[in-house]
């Protein structure tokens, strides 16, 4: 006599059900990795076009596999860590591989430097935060994320193909460039968080004019104007700080002397 199944409770049909479809957004995150895989490999036949594209591709789906998680209710310790390492592939070590080939190699021992140190700042950077996400609100990141110093490495490739400057780009601004992206990455900087514009519940209508401007004016030029803007968040990030403490100067209380007599 064969026996019956056992039925299952609610509770354990709901757990099967979140563990079958937990794998998805998983496979996002392969392909964001898979993405920055193929960058290294277009930069390395000297696709610098391709290999950029490559590196916004893994972006756009970094932003998507954790709306994804969150969405299916499939958000897990594997798939935080797996995101992690994902990021360094793709954010990390693609775009300094990327920019090494592009640029930094003709500077010999300083440009491959500079390429080690953006991919070291990254690890250093994601690992920051895995420890602080627990403390540091929404709000802000504490020093430049990483994918957003891998797309100004990117979409900087696009700006100069755009101007009809072909590689190998021998340019000392660009080796700069790297440098400061790595000390930003590992910075106490505070940059603003993209999930708190809030664009979904935007009431403003000067603020919906501005951001269909926005999206027209990189419509335009995407490979212009994607950089620019991307270079104007890095840095509004110095700048901001700079402005921020000069408020807080301005609105504490000057001492009286007996309380700098008392601080001698």
């Amino acid at each position: 006599m064969a026996r019956g199944r056992k039925k299952l409770t609610r509770s354990q049909r709901r757990e099967r059900r979140r563990k079958s479809i937990f794998v998805l957004p998983n496979l996002i995150t392969s392909a964001s990795m898979f993405a920055g895989f193929w960058a290294m490999v277009a930069a390395m036949e000297g696709k610098f076009v391709e290999g950029a594209l490559a590196i916004l591709i893994a972006l756009v789906l970094d932003g998507l596999d954790g709306k994804v998680a969150r969405a299916t209710g499939t958000v897990s310790r594997f798939g935080v860590e797996y995101d992690s390492l994902s990021d360094l592939v793709a954010f990390g070590v693609a775009p300094a591989v990327l920019f090494y080939l592009y640029s930094l190699k003709s500077f010999g021992r300083l440009g491959f430097l500079a390429a080690f140190l953006f991919a070291a700042c990254g690890a250093l950077r994601l690992a920051r935060f895995n420890v602080q996400v627990e403390t540091v609100g929404t709000k802000y990141f504490v020093g430049l994320p990483i994918p957003a110093a891998a797309s100004v490495l990117a979409t900087a490739v696009l700006f100069l193909d755009q101007l009809g400057i072909t590689a190998p780009v021998d340019s000392l601004p660009l080796l700069i460039m790297v440098y400061l992206l790595s000390f930003l990455m590992v910075s106490q900087i505070h940059y603003m968080s993209f999930k708190e514009l809030g664009l979904a519940k935007l009431k403003s209508f000067n603020g919906l004019v501005a951001t269909l401007l926005c999206f027209i004016l990189v419509a335009m030029q995407p490979q212009i104007m994607g950089f620019v803007l991307l270079a104007l968040y890095v840095l509004g990030g110095p700048f901001g700080a700079r402005y921020m403490a000069k408020k807080r100067a301005l609105t504490e209380p000057t001492p009286t002397l007996d309380e700098r007599t008392d601080n001698v």
